[in-house]
């Protein structure tokens, strides 16, 4: 028999088999809402400030009322309470979903952010640089937007699920998602960097994508290295000129992309940046 999973609903520790969420609630009928995923590591969150601090500027952008308690302070204690919980604090996957409810279109009850705390137990292979390059192409199924809310890591995630079903499909490791323009925006889980003469790109925030906690890692600390990333346009063309090409997210840290369409790349310099910045 399977061993109880825990997960926190606003604030109380339940049985998984246990949660409710209504009918009506805004989320289910709109994606009205937004999550962080998050990594732990021997007990503790890593970049918890980033983490929390794009969460909040997520909460005010989308408008929820934030009582006086619903603090970052808060919801990490919660975060940590929950992987230990679970038995998942040496290493483990941490989703928060923040909901505001239930209502109408133009009638939601109250504005207040309602929260669920899921984790799941990583492998230890997470914490190393992906081995076999992954296999990615382009999915020109649905377009990113570039607005106010396209760089939140929105509950309305119909774009990227239509890709992972199209990555799957095709027997893929992920697909590259281009905005209105046919620029580069972002990967399904990923924000996308590109290397071509030693110089490191990756779109900016105004192309549609997601304002990525390891990209923004990587931009503050890559000068560290002697490394610096230019943040702009990338075009398709972009990509299949550039002599690497990595996926960068907090849970998985790097991942080097060995094939897009028919051209291959190389991976020495984002080997030297997870070892040096990542996974070391």
């Amino acid at each position: 028999m399977a061993a109880n999973v825990y997960i926190n609903q606003n604030g109380k520790t339940i049985n998984e088999t246990n949660a409710v969420v209504s009918v009506n609630n805004r989320s289910f009928r709109y994606g009205d809402g937004c999550f962080e995923t998050m990594k732990v590591v021997k007990g503790n969150l890593l970049m918890p400030d980033y983490h929390f601090e794009r969460l909040f500027s997520s909460l005010t952008l989308l408008q929820f009322d934030i009582p006086s308690f619903f603090t970052p302070a808060y919801l990490h204690t919660q975060v940590i309470e929950l992987a230990k919980k679970n038995y998942h604090d040496k290493l483990a996957r941490v989703r928060l979903t923040i909901y505001r409810g239930d209502g109408g279109l133009y009638d939601p009850q109250n504005l207040t952010p309602h929260f669920i705390i899921q984790t799941w137990e990583l492998n230890p292979s997470n914490n190393l640089l992906n081995e076999n390059g992954l296999v990615i192409d382009i999915f020109k199924g649905a377009k990113k937007s570039c607005d106010d809310y396209s760089a939140i890591k929105s509950n309305n995630y119909l774009s990227y699920a239509m890709a992972a079903l199209w990555v799957k499909q095709q027997q893929l490791n992920d697909a590259i998602l281009l905005n209105p323009y046919n620029r580069v925006a972002d990967a399904t889980i990923a924000n996308v960097f590109a290397i071509k003469d030693g110089i490191i790109r990756t779109p900016s925030l105004s192309e549609g994508c997601i304002n990525g906690i390891m990209r923004r890692n990587l931009l503050q600390k890559l000068p560290e290295i002697g490394l610096n990333a230019e943040e702009g346009a990338l075009t398709v063309e972009d990509l299949l000129e550039a002599d690497e090409l990595f996926l960068t997210n907090s849970i998985y840290g790097i991942r080097w992309v060995k094939q897009l369409q028919e051209k291959t790349y190389d991976n020495s310099i984002a080997r030297l940046i997870s070892k040096k910045l990542v996974h070391s």
